[in-house]
């Protein structure tokens, strides 16, 4: 379980394809030495597993269906990637509940800046439509935001100061894939409204 509040933007030092799996080798400035093999990386958003520490770096597997289901199949040497590690009990919730299990990978339609409002509008997918409400909490690659608007065919996002200078969403162009995870309690709501549907 994460919080969407990302620690660090690491590097992707290597990409390994293998038979059903591609190991991806991550630089980062987290401190690597604490980490325990197995434990779980949010990885632009996606729940990865630390394979072996390396370094300034750790190694992770995505299986095929992780590359299938994510931009993480996309990933080339010296990409930056949002990184965030798992939460301890007792830690706080600053973001909101994330699990690390991509919905769905959407296109961004538009960056626009006005000063200090700058705006993100990604491409709705069909899949999302009843789990996207405004005011309501999405992931980007990982990253915790507040649904500022809901259109029939696309969703937007605002993002403050503080969000530009600490991910990379502030990069990212028309066209380019990201990562989606709806609410969790969305998600399960859905669940619970279509069954009682059946």
């Amino acid at each position: 379980m994460f919080t969407g509040l990302i620690e660090t933007v690491g590097r992707v030092q290597r990409v390994v394809p293998g038979a059903g799996a591609t190991r991806l080798t991550i630089a980062t400035d987290l401190p690597v030495a604490s980490m325990r093999d197995g434990e779980s990386v949010a990885v632009d958003g996606v729940c990865l597993t630390v394979a072996r520490r390396k370094g300034s770096g750790f190694e992770a597997d995505a299986v095929a269906e992780t590359l299938k289901r994510t931009t993480l199949g996309a990933l080339r040497v010296g990409d930056p990637v949002h990184l965030e590690r798992s939460l301890s009990l007792g830690d706080r919730l600053g973001g909101h509940l994330v699990q690390g299990h991509v919905d769905a990978v959407a296109k961004v339609v538009a960056l626009r800046r006005g000063g200090d409002d700058v705006r993100l509008t990604i491409a709705l997918p069909t899949a999302l439509r009843g789990l996207v409400a405004c005011k309501g909490s999405i992931a980007v690659h990982g990253v915790s935001l507040t649904v500022s608007a809901v259109r029939s065919r696309s969703f937007e996002v605002a993002l403050i100061p503080v969000t530009l200078a600490r991910t990379k969403l502030g990069s990212l162009r028309p066209g380019e894939g990201v990562n989606l995870e709806a609410d969790v309690i969305a998600r399960y709501l859905e669940s619970l409204m279509n069954e009682r549907r059946r």
